[in-house]
């Protein structure tokens, strides 16, 4: 019953946004094959997401387990972050079943999204290293964390096309500069490049690959780095 809510849970938010986002507001406009843009956005970034409020869990909501055992503590966010993974990895049959009855059949392309769903990985699991050891030293965080996911979602382009954003002329080019560098964006950016035909069959800029591999790598070691230089603090106090 848990798996089938965390699939649904991305399915029921995807025909919110749809009906504010691609109805309301009509961001569908100029966006080929809308809804597989959205539910491809709205499935990338939950799995960033729910690593990330996992994250915040790992140490505050394990403290019995820390204080009476010595063990790697950097475990239990990454093994977090692998539960995340694995449920993820559950959710993509069901996205691939719903790009199949939107007309998007699986390609060659489809195989990009295993070093893109990789890169995503290891981003989102120094996240969670990050996310562990601030929350450890104030637990209050795990409160908050939801309205900045929230907005943060909203700035990474999970419902709309930052390019269409950028090709409107009415925001500087320093802001749409950050949005299309946003790790969250860069991320379904690739996630939608290998999955949709309309995507692929357009020419994906060269630092997309650079900047997604960028952004893993310096989080994820310097989030491992930062959370182990706290190791024998963890549970005290």
């Amino acid at each position: 019953l848990g798996q089938v809510w965390q699939v649904m849970t991305p399915l029921l938010n995807a025909a919110v946004y749809y009906l504010i986002f691609g109805v309301i507001m009509n961001a569908k406009n100029g966006v080929p094959d809308y809804v597989p843009f959205l539910m491809t956005g709205i499935f990338v970034w939950t799995f960033t997401s729910n690593t990330a409020l996992a994250g915040t869990r790992a140490i505050s909501g394990n403290l019995g387990l820390v204080r009476a055992l010595h063990f790697p503590r950097a475990s239990l966010p990454i093994s977090l972050a692998f539960q995340q993974l694995q449920q993820l990895l559950f959710s993509l049959a069901t996205l691939a079943a719903i790009l199949v009855c939107f007309g998007e059949f699986p390609t060659w392309s489809w195989l990009l999204a295993v070093p893109a769903l990789f890169l995503q990985a290891l981003f989102s699991t120094g996240l969670a290293l990050v996310l562990a050891r601030v929350s450890a030293r104030t637990p209050d965080v795990s409160q908050l964390m939801p309205f900045v996911l929230r907005t943060w979602m909203y700035a990474s382009g999970a419902m709309f096309s930052i390019q269409n954003l950028a090709n409107s002329g009415r925001f500087p080019e320093a802001v749409v500069l950050a949005l299309q560098c946003n790790p969250a964006a860069v991320y379904i950016d690739l996630m939608r490049f290998a999955l949709i035909e309309s995507f692929t069959a357009s020419q994906l800029p060269p630092h997309v690959w650079a900047l997604a591999a960028g952004w893993a790598l310096l989080v994820f070691a310097g989030g491992f780095i930062w959370f182990w230089k706290a190791e024998e603090t963890y549970g005290r106090g």
